[in-house]
């Protein structure tokens, strides 16, 4: 496993750095075998200071050990990420994902949801509430936006993360295949 080192609003505030101050941009991205299948996420986490300069960036992948979706990976990669960095400051932070269902659900449908008991306007049941009650941890307390982007479109950091969700993916084959590690 490959690790990174080192709820107040969970919607997108708008909030720009402040004069002087560093802020973090994470990439997430998740790549299932066959969806459900053989499944990793991967994540580019970039801390920029004030000119905008990348002055640290991490990267890290995992794989599933059973079958599971891709926007399962992708939710695990964004909490994943989140998680990683530690203790709470008030850096902005801006997650993004290409896939749109992140960006929506934490900017606009996650309120609604909880309200309903994690169900949807149309009543059935939200689908992986356990990883959405998992972001909404992670970023609780955070300066944290939640952004689309699009996929395999130019977005260096995005590719990345999907060239690492890709890879994990592709290890995870054997295990969740055949139940063999290795």
């Amino acid at each position: 496993m490959n690790h990174l080192a080192s709820t107040s609003p969970t919607h997108d505030s708008g909030d720009q750095p402040q004069n002087g101050q560093t802020r973090i941009e994470i990439f997430t991205d998740g790549s299932c075998i066959g969806n459900p299948g053989a499944g990793g996420y991967g994540i580019v986490v970039l801390r920029r200071n004030a000119a905008g300069e990348v002055i640290k960036s991490r990267e890290a992948s995992d794989f599933a050990r059973e079958m599971t979706t891709n926007i399962r990976m992708e939710l695990t990669g964004a909490c994943v990420a989140l998680e990683s960095l530690g203790a709470i400051t008030d850096e902005p932070i801006i997650v993004y994902s290409d896939a749109n269902l992140i960006s929506n659900a934490m900017t606009k449908w996650l309120d609604g949801w909880k309200a309903r008991g994690w169900r949807k306007g149309d009543g059935k049941p939200v689908e992986n509430r356990d990883l959405w009650e998992r972001l909404e941890r992670a970023a609780k307390g955070r300066r944290v936006q939640f952004k689309w982007v699009r996929g395999h479109n130019g977005s260096i950091h995005n590719e990345r993360a999907d060239k690492l969700a890709y890879a994990a993916a592709r290890k995870a084959e054997p295990i969740v295949l055949f139940g063999a590690e290795g």
